[in-house]
């Protein structure tokens, strides 16, 4: 197979085949997950399932997180908070293979900053970018039914000045390993994230099981007929309620003070739109997260000394965090673990299509 039919739809890459993720599934026991590059646990929570968000709840997945793995002390110590069970906190290059559990699932989403357009696209030529290495050998350690890679949409486009992508370099090494492989952009907003947010999603199933790879149906968007939630639908309800104690991380310890800048083009420096989803929440925007389409000066709307920056909290719900999953940091750390995290709601889809790609392997 020539690289270019995993990555360039033009030269005969057939979009994979979805899923309604929404039915109910029945299972007799988890499968075993090992999860790479973990962060605060967007991803495990999604797969994890069992949760509520914007008025709906996410049913119980079949999967059960048996060893969790980052680097970064801050988001493992949430990790810890809120999954009751400790990640291991070091660098994954450290991480002996042998002390890591064979299982039936790798998940991460390896380090994405140097692929992404608004980094400094180092991509494969940087350690980090080096790092999806680390994913792979755990996968031909585990043999895993199966794996799922999560990571920008600048993965397609990061070349170093080659004719060959990041994304094609990366898919052939993992179809090395043993696995059919299948990769989608999908935009987060399209499975009920208040955010536009597109990720390369990546799945892997081992050859030998050689099952369709399913991906999760779209839920809102054009071609649903159902419009995508806003972000006056996602936060529009916590305006009033700061300091209220009503809430975990949406007080004004809880929002940054960076200051705006009129007439200036630069990150942050603008209020969301309200009738739409919001842009994607980064994690490194040093401060500059985007201003609440509801902080003004009514006399003068453009005075923005009265602008207020969204809260810890704010930016959580429209990464679909649950209210009840706190930030145990101070704001600047749970802005980066927030930025950094794949959208809890999202993960719960992606769960989903795993699991009924891999259904017939059920017993």
């Amino acid at each position: 197979m020539q690289l270019s039919l995993f990555s360039d739809e033009k030269l005969g890459f057939r979009d994979p085949l979805t899923v309604d993720v929404h039915k109910k599934i029945e299972y007799t026991k988890k499968l075993k997950v090992v999860s790479l590059f973990s962060g605060c646990g967007g991803m495990d929570l999604g797969f994890r399932g069992n949760f509520d968000i914007l008025g709906k709840h996410y049913d119980e997945n079949p999967f059960d997180i048996v060893f969790a793995n980052d680097i970064m002390p801050r988001a493992c110590k949430t990790y810890e908070h809120i999954f009751k069970h400790k990640p291991i906190c070091d660098d994954i290059k450290s991480i002996p293979t042998e002390d890591i559990p064979k299982v039936d699932i790798v998940i991460g989403g390896f380090p994405c900053q140097d692929f992404s357009h608004a980094g400094k696209r180092k991509g494969l030529n940087s350690e980090r970018g080096q790092l999806y290495l680390e994913m792979k050998r755990v996968i031909e350690h585990c043999n895993p039914l199966a794996f799922v890679a999560e990571n920008v949409d600048g993965i397609r486009t990061s070349t170093n000045g080659t004719s060959v992508s990041a994304l094609d370099t990366i898919l052939k090494d993992f179809e090395n390993s043993g696995y059919n492989i299948k990769y989608k952009a999908l935009n987060t907003a399209d499975y009920g994230v208040p955010q536009t947010r597109i990720r390369i999603i990546i799945i892997g199933i081992r050859k030998d099981i050689d099952f369709p790879i399913l991906f999760p149906k779209a839920v809102y968007g054009n071609s649903t007929g159902r419009p995508w939630i806003t972000v006056r639908e996602a936060i529009d309800d916590l305006w009033d309620k700061l300091d209220s104690n009503f809430i975990a991380n949406h007080s004004h310890k809880d929002y940054s003070r960076a200051k705006f800048y009129p007439n200036r083009k630069m990150q942050g420096n603008r209020k969301l739109d309200e009738d739409k989803p919001s842009i994607t929440i980064r994690s490194e925007h040093h401060g500059n997260i985007e201003g609440h389409y509801r902080s003004t000066n009514m006399d003068n709307p453009e005075d923005m000394s009265f602008w207020r920056r969204l809260s810890v909290r704010e930016c959580a719900r429209i990464q679909t965090f649950p209210d009840d999953f706190e930030f145990p940091c101070a704001a600047s750390d749970a802005y980066k673990q927030i930025g950094n995290a794949v959208p809890p709601v999202f993960a719960w889809h992606i769960a989903r299509a795993l699991f009924l790609s891999l259904k017939n392997k059920q017993d």
